[in-house]
């Protein structure tokens, strides 16, 4: 499943009702497990053996486990496996019906609370959370980070965490890092404050290793250091990383908060370099030369400059990696020893934008005509998933009901649709899940193509970052339903907005669309300045149709203020009409029958 965040999953079932509500969840990196006795069912894999053994290897190496059994089974089964929330993987239940879904454990840490969710809206369930932050709508402080990719540092994480939960005042200390999470629901509605306090735990997210205060602290660190490194070919990895770890030692930098190295192209295939970057899960930034040479350091050395063409390498490659323009720690140099082979010099810069080190995804999401029930559960399991939620605001008050505390949630006026698409890119190639929606379906005159048109623009490569696109009710199917069934024969829909596309082109449709008779619903009809359009496409659909050829005004479909008028061609310039309102103009064996617009499928109708 794509759009959840825990991978890989496994899903259990023991009985063929669970093994069939659970086969609803089984997308990309989940897996249905059964027992033999239930055979090769749903497309599920068959274990052999006991569930217990079966439970254990699971548990050593998937980071979620779905249950269709009863909850006091699932317990004794994990019961022996449980070590620390930390480590343990998220565990959740789900009864046979698919009615409850339940965040056994790891619901902050390991992610069962936002698993949960996503199902529950997958399979229209109930969820159960019962943790005090899920509850009360409160910041999880022992997840705040985790969608920047920050590092956990040392500190009494319980006792804050309950302070939190007390409500107690509770001070924020950020030196570093993305502050997006100070605008979500959870943060505003808590006592966590940024006003300095006395005596009160504090959160602190900074990429230094020093403690400042002596109440009771949790600390957080941005991955915002780049270490830029110089060596000797050869150079051993472990005088590398003494060398990185004397260097934080000495100026109070946290490890966890290294985002990556940097070096000259040179070193890309330096094994030392490549080893380190491996098993410590760290980005190997190189730069050419002629990068490195135009950067100016504090440093620069004519030996360097004659061996590889650039006075610099570890300064110039820390402020090339961190766009900065300062140094934070200037080079240091560590030589070998009776221990450690080679040489290595090392430079740290501060990035003002942390490295995440996930793969973002865009999410492009069609919320129908704007009742929560007319949404699919696709689409609201994609909005509950992502960590930022961007619109229009109009159709961003429509779903709040959908909004989970933690989210990061952007509205945008009107206007602003190609500067929505804009941000939703940065924000995912940054790393972070951001579900852009769009009232009726995305792809149809929605935010999709602005977002692909724009990803087009930036040279992406069809790959990162992701791309999923959900479906959604489109205004002209909610207004065809309200009416009955006027979309029966062929159809099209043409927008008469001129703001993309030229007046021109729009008048050539028009009279193609009225000449072949389609059934045509026309969006966008009329604004406070574009007045004419709508005047303009009657005065060319009467060139081809019968005046008295009904024709449907709906406006606001399945909303509160919903307003449906039915009227004939030649009266339409009579109804109010706005950018909220869908045209729908029959073909010419259209009928109205009471309150009902029907458009015979063609089948025994006699054309007039």
């Amino acid at each position: 499943m794509s759009l959840l965040e825990v991978h890989p999953i496994a899903a259990i079932a023991t009985t063929p009702m669970a093994a069939k509500t659970l086969q609803k969840l089984c997308q990309d990196g989940i897996i249905l497990w059964v027992p033999k006795s239930l055979g090769d069912v749903f497309g599920a894999k068959v274990y052999t053996g006991s569930l217990k053994t079966h439970v254990a290897e699971l548990w050593k190496t998937h980071r979620g486990l779905i249950f269709g059994l009863a909850t006091g089974a699932v317990v004794r089964l994990i019961a022996p496996l449980v070590q620390h929330k930390s480590c343990d993987p998220a565990v959740v239940v789900v009864d046979e019906t698919g009615k409850f879904v339940v965040s056994l454990c790891s619901g902050h840490q390991g992610g069962a609370d936002k698993l949960t969710q996503a199902i529950a809206h997958l399979l229209n369930a109930t969820p159960v959370l019962t943790g005090t932050a899920s509850t009360l709508g409160l910041p999880a402080v022992d997840t705040i980070g985790i969608p920047f990719g920050w590092q956990r540092g040392e500190g009494n994480w319980t006792e804050v965490s309950a302070a939190v939960a007390r409500n107690e005042p509770v001070q924020v200390i950020q030196e570093a890092g993305s502050t997006l999470w100070q605008s979500t629901a959870s943060f505003q509605n808590s006592s966590l404050t940024l006003e300095t306090t006395f005596n009160s735990p504090a959160v602190c997210i900074t990429p230094r290793s020093l403690s400042y205060t002596s109440n009771p602290s949790i600390y957080w660190h941005p991955r915002v250091l780049w270490v830029g490194i110089g060596c000797e070919r050869g150079t051993s990895r472990k005088l590398i990383e003494s060398a990185i770890k004397q260097v934080c030692q000495e100026y109070q930098l946290a490890e966890q908060a290294i985002a990556g190295i940097a070096t000259i192209d040179l070193k890309a295939d330096e094994v030392g370099l490549v080893e380190l970057c491996r098993d410590r899960h760290f980005p190997l930034r190189t730069f050419p030369a002629d990068i490195l040479r135009s950067i100016t350091v504090p440093n620069p050395s004519k030996i360097v400059n004659a061996e590889v063409g650039t006075p610099s390498v570890a300064e110039a490659a820390a402020l090339s990696a961190a766009k900065a323009r300062n140094l934070l720690v200037t080079k240091q140099i560590f030589r070998a020893s009776a221990e450690f082979q080679g040489a290595v010099t090392i430079a740290i810069a501060q990035a003002e934008q942390e490295y995440t080190g996930r793969i973002g995804k865009l999410l492009l999401v069609g919320i129908g005509p704007g009742q929560l029930n007319q949404i699919t559960p696709a689409a609201q399991a994609a909005i509950a998933s992502a960590d930022v939620v961007i619109g229009y605001s109009l159709y961003v008050d429509l779903i709040a009901p959908l909004f989970q505390p933690h989210q990061i949630v952007e509205a945008l006026p009107i206007t602003q649709e190609r500067q929505r698409a804009q941000r939703a890119i940065s924000l995912a190639q940054w790393g972070l899940t951001v579900a852009v929606v769009s009232s009726g379906d995305i792809g149809i005159y929605g935010m999709a193509g602005l977002v692909l048109e724009e990803l087009q623009i930036q040279g992406w490569d069809g790959k990162m970052p992701k791309v999923e696109v959900f479906p959604g009710i489109t205004a002209m199917q909610a207004a065809a339903a309200r009416l009955g069934a006027p979309l029966m024969h062929d159809f099209c829909a043409i927008s008469l907005s001129d703001l993309l596309t030229p007046w021109q082109v729009i008048e050539k449709r028009l009279h193609a669309a009225a000449q072949a008779d389609f059934v045509t619903a026309l969006y966008n009809p009329r604004s406070q300045t574009r007045i004419q359009q709508l005047t303009r496409a009657i005065q060319i659909f009467l060139q081809y149709r019968d005046p008295q050829t009904p024709v449907a005004v709906v406006r606001s479909a399945y909303r509160q203020d919903e307003q449906i008028t039915l009227t004939s061609l030649d009266k339409l310039s009579d109804v109010p009409v706005d950018m909220l309102t869908t045209v729908l103009i029959g073909n010419q064996s259209t009928r109205t029958q009471g309150d009902w617009m029907i458009t015979p499928r063609g089948y025994n109708a006699v054309l007039s």
